[in-house]
């Protein structure tokens, strides 16, 4: 059973493919230490996109943030680009392109999905994240 108490985790990862797997397998195991087994799959498939997309398309550091608070997840990608990520593009159109899937798969299984600038000591940076509000 999901708990009711609000908590964060935030991964900093390196800009190295690697990064992708780490970040779904510690996803999956504080999903379950946390009683979420039953969005683990779906929540795996948001954050590989999202960190996917942070590793891939940018040349600094990146973090993958999960938060649960109110019978929500929010999964989230930093990274170091400022620049907004491409809009998502139906998959129909998309043909037999091997990029650009990314987030219309985002769109199509989380509830909520958006990005943010972010500024820190004169650096900018972004923030893209979604939610599966079903993990209620």
């Amino acid at each position: 059973m999901p708990e009711t108490e609000p908590w964060e985790y935030t991964l900093y990862i390196p800009n190295d493919v690697r990064s992708v797997t780490v970040s779904r397998r510690t996803l999956r195991l504080i999903l379950t230490m946390h009683g979420l087994i039953g969005i683990v799959d779906t929540a795996e498939l948001l954050a590989t996109e999202l960190v996917a997309n942070a590793v891939r398309h940018t040349k600094g550091p990146a973090a993958l943030r999960v938060r649960w608070s109110a019978g929500v997840l929010r999964i989230g990608a930093w990274d170091a680009d400022p620049e907004p990520p491409q809009p998502p593009q139906e998959l129909e159109k998309l043909g037999e392109a091997e990029e650009g899937r990314g987030l219309e798969l985002v769109r199509a299984c989380a509830d909520l999905w958006g990005w943010q600038p972010l500024t820190r000591h004169g650096t900018r940076s972004k923030y893209v994240w979604c939610e599966l509000t079903s993990a209620a």
